[in-house]
C-alpha cells in the first residue's frame, strides 16, 4: 500500500472515532464548554413572594432559552443568551429549570427555591393560679407553623433568662422545661419565643415571642404527718400528727384540727386490719381571699403473726387419680410467711397453689404450716384420692355375672325342650333289606252291567 492510501485510511478512522464519541455522550454533554446558568441560585423567599429568574449562556448561537417551572411565570425580557422570567405567588418548596440548545445540544440548569414563613402562634400554656415554693413547675409552649423547621428553634424563658433552647419538631411544635418555684419566682414572668436563623443563607434572625404570664408562688411549711411507730406491732397503740404553719388549718383524715395553726391527732391499737392502711392531712391556706391546699399521706405497717383463712383452705378434699389438682391455701401476715404442707408419717410434701398429678399414695392427712418470725400456724387438711377404675370394674363384673346366668338359663331351657319333644325308633333285626315291586291301582269294587 502507497504512504498516500496510509494517510487517508488513519484520517478515515480518526473521523469515525470522533463521530462515535460525539454520538455517545449525553445531551448537553457536548454543550459543557457553555454552560447554563440560573440566577439567582438557589434564592431564599417569604411564603407568597415573587421574584425574578434569569437563564444565561455564553454560547455564541443558542437557541429556545426557557424556563419550567410548577409556579406562574411571566416572560419579562429575553436576548442573544439569556432570557428573564417573573415568578409569583411562591408558597411551597420547589424548583425551578432552565433549558435551551447549543449548536444542537441540549443545556439544562436548576436552582431549588426554599420559602420562609414566620410562626402563626406563639404560646406559652397558662400556669397554675399559685405554685408552692419548693415543688417542679412545668412549662409548656406551642408552637404552630413556622418553615422551614430546620432553621426554626424554640426557647423558653424566665423574664431574660435562657430556661432551655430546644428544635422545633411536630406540628404543632410542643417544647417542656420543668424547674424548682422558689420564693423569687413570686410574680416573675415566663415566656417563650421562636427564633428563625436565616443568616447562613444570606438574611437575619427572625424572633417571635408569646405574651408572658406570671407566677404566683406561696409558701408555708407542712403538712407534716408523722406516725408514732411506722411499722408497729399488733396491739401496739399509734399515735397519728399532723401539723402546719401559723394560720394554716389541718385536716387529719376529715377531722380538722380545733383551730388554724393548731395541730390534729388521733390514736388506735393497731390490727391486722391496719396493715397497710393509708394517712392523708390536708392543710389549707387563705390568700388574697383565695384558698390554697397542700397535702401529705403516709402508710402504717402493722407486725403481725401469720394466719390461714380456712375459708379459703379446705380442710377435706377428694380427688381422682392420675389427674391434675391444685390445693389452694393461702396464708398472711406481716413480715410474708411461708406455707408448706407434709404429709403425716411420710412427710411427703405437696405443693400448695401449684398444679400437680395426684397418685394414690397422695391419700392421708397433711399438716399445712405458715410460719414467719412472728410464730406459726397450722391447719390439717385430709386427702382421699379413689382409684379411677373401681367403679368401672364393679359394673363390669356385675354386668359380666348377670350375662353367665343369662347365658346357662337359656342353655338349660332349650336342652329341656329338646328332649319333650323328640320320639322312640325300633329297628327291625330280622330283615336287612325288601324288594321293590310294582303295584297297579286296585279297581273299584262296584255293580256290573245289566
Amino acid at each position: 500500500m502507497s504512504p498516500s492510501g496510509l494517510l487517508r485510511g488513519a484520517c478515515r478512522t480518526t473521523l469515525i472515532s470522533l463521530l462515535l464519541v460525539c454520538c455517545l455522550l449525553p445531551p448537553g454533554a457536548q454543550g459543557q464548554k457553555f454552560p447554563l446558568r440560573v440566577e439567582p441560585q438557589n434564592p431564599v423567599l417569604p411564603a407568597g413572594g415573587s421574584f425574578l429568574v434569569n437563564c444565561s449562556t455564553d454560547c455564541p448561537n443558542p437557541k429556545l432559552i426557557t424556563l419550567e417551572t410548577s409556579l406562574p411565570k411571566k416572560p419579562v425580557g429575553n436576548g442573544l443568551g439569556w432570557a428573564a422570567f417573573q415568578l409569583s405567588s411562591v408558597t411551597s418548596d420547589s424548583q425551578v429549570l432552565c433549558s435551551g440548545f447549543c449548536d444542537g445540544f441540549q443545556m439544562t440548569a436548576s436552582s431549588d427555591i426554599t420559602v420562609y414563613r414566620f410562626p402563626e402562634r406563639v404560646e406559652l400554656a397558662p400556669l397554675p393560679r399559685w405554685q408552692p415554693v419548693g415543688e417542679n413547675l412545668t412549662l409548656r409552649c406551642q408552637v404552630a407553623g413556622g418553615a422551614p423547621r430546620t432553621n426554626l428553634t424554640v426557647v423558653l424563658l424566665r423574664g431574660e433568662e435562657e430556661l432551655s433552647r430546644q428544635p422545633a419538631v411536630g406540628e404543632p411544635a410542643e417544647a417542656t422545661v420543668t424547674v424548682l418555684a422558689g420564693r423569687d419566682d413570686h410574680l416573675a414572668n415566663f415566656s417563650c419565643r421562636t427564633e428563625l436563623d436565616l443568616r447562613s443563607r444570606g438574611l437575619g434572625l427572625f424572633q417571635n415571642s408569646s405574651a408572658p404570664r406570671q407566677l404566683r408562688t406561696f409558701g408555708f411549711w407542712g403538712p407534716i404527718l408523722n406516725l408514732s411507730e411506722s411499722s408497729a406491732s399488733e396491739g401496739t397503740k399509734v399515735t397519728v400528727t399532723c401539723a402546719a404553719g401559723a394560720r394554716v388549718q389541718v385536716t387529719l383524715d376529715g377531722v380538722p384540727a380545733a383551730a388554724p395553726g393548731q395541730p390534729a391527732q388521733l390514736q388506735l391499737i393497731a390490727t391486722e386490719r391496719d396493715d397497710r392502711r393509708n394517712f392523708s392531712c390536708n392543710a389549707t391556706l387563705e390568700v388574697d381571699r383565695e384558698i390554697l391546699h397542700r397535702n401529705r399521706s403516709v402508710q402504717l405497717r402493722v407486725l403481725y403473726g401469720p394466719k390461714i383463712d380456712q375459708a379459703k383452705c379446705p380442710q377435706r378434699l377428694t380427688w381422682k387419680d392420675r389427674t391434675t389438682n391444685v390445693l389452694r391455701c393461702q396464708a398472711r401476715g406481716n413480715p410474708d410467711p411461708e406455707l408448706h404442707c407434709f404429709q403425716e408419717g411420710s412427710r411427703n410434701e405437696v405443693p400448695v397453689g401449684i398444679p400437680f398429678t395426684v397418685m394414690l399414695n397422695y391419700s392421708g392427712t397433711y399438716s399445712c404450716r405458715a410460719v414467719s418470725s412472728r410464730g406459726t400456724y397450722t391447719v390439717t387438711v385430709v386427702m382421699n384420692v379413689q382409684g379411677r377404675n373401681a367403679r368401672a370394674v364393679t359394673i363390669v363384673m356385675v354386668v359380666l355375672v348377670t350375662l353367665g346366668l343369662v347365658t346357662t338359663t337359656a342353655a338349660l331351657v332349650y336342652v329341656f325342650g329338646l328332649q319333650k319333644r323328640s320320639d322312640i325308633y325300633q329297628v327291625n333285626q330280622g330283615s336287612t333289606w325288601l324288594p321293590l315291586t310294582s303295584r297297579q291301582p286296585e279297581e273299584a269294587v262296584g255293580e256290573g252291567p245289566s
